[in-house]
């Protein structure tokens, strides 16, 4: 059994809705859109964070490399998009390295941590 269910998450998103007014979400085809939106953000960030992982990983062999050759170490920044990314995708709920990002974007629409805009396209 999925926990949250679909009707669940529904209940959530739609309870600071008023009275009288339409609910944000009426379907579950709304509900996979925004997870998957979500997780998108969340794998682009990992993905970020490994690039710069390796880039450190690479910068300390080659500081190892220029104390023997007195060369140079180039350092890399990241491009303002890849950092906009970062901060984007960064979970907003306490997860693992082994979590899934579907799963976080779930429970992080469950917990009321990410919000659906309601317009005539539905964005986060």
């Amino acid at each position: 059994m999925i926990h949250p269910s679909y009707t669940e998450l529904m209940a959530v998103i739609n309870s600071e809705v008023e009275e009288g007014e339409q609910p944000l979400v009426q379907s579950r085809y709304s509900i996979v859109k925004a997870t998957a939106t979500r997780a998108k953000e969340i794998i682009d960030a990992r993905s970020i964070q490994e690039k710069i992982n390796k880039a450190k990983a690479d910068a300390s062999v080659k500081e190892k490399e220029k104390d023997k050759d007195k060369k140079e170490v180039e350092e890399k920044k990241i491009s303002a998009e890849d950092e906009r990314k970062l901060v984007i995708g960064t979970p907003l709920i306490h997860s693992t390295e082994n979590d899934k990002p579907l799963s976080i974007a779930v429970s992080e629409l469950y917990q009321g941590k990410v919000k659906i805009v309601g317009n005539s396209d539905e964005q986060f």
